[in-house]
């Protein structure tokens, strides 16, 4: 895999709901990525590179499914890259995105109470 974007934000290891307070930092980072998911076009994206048939898409395959020019829809999947939801990898003159599967996981489980997570690795 050749010029693969890596993530620039990490997500915390402490969650905001573990019962201890979170720190400042971990804080920053987590609202970091969560404003990146929180824009109706940037989980569109994310819906769309999922449910694809490859499980990734460039540009020019979500402009037209978004109905968005393609600065703007490189400039939203720049910021999930950037969020380290999403990696991309240069080929030829084109880019494709793909999910982080890890990522998205990692901040679901943050988002899960303890107590639920117990219970849903249980079932």
């Amino acid at each position: 895999m050749q010029d693969v974007g890596t993530a620039k934000t990490t997500t915390p290891a402490m969650s905001p709901l573990a019962g201890e307070p979170i720190n400042r930092a971990d804080a920053e980072r987590l609202a970091g990525v969560l404003k990146a998911f929180a824009d109706p076009a940037r989980l569109r994206l994310l819906s769309l590179i999922q449910s694809s048939p490859e499980g990734e898409a460039s540009v020019t395959d979500l402009t037209a499914p978004l109905g968005l020019s393609q600065p703007t829809v490189s400039h939203h999947l720049r910021i999930l890259t950037e969020a380290g939801l999403l990696e991309r990898e240069k080929r030829g003159v084109w880019a494709y995105y793909r999910l982080v599967p890890s990522a998205i996981a990692a901040i679901a489980d943050l988002l899960t109470p303890p107590r639920k997570r117990a219970t849903k690795k249980t079932r």
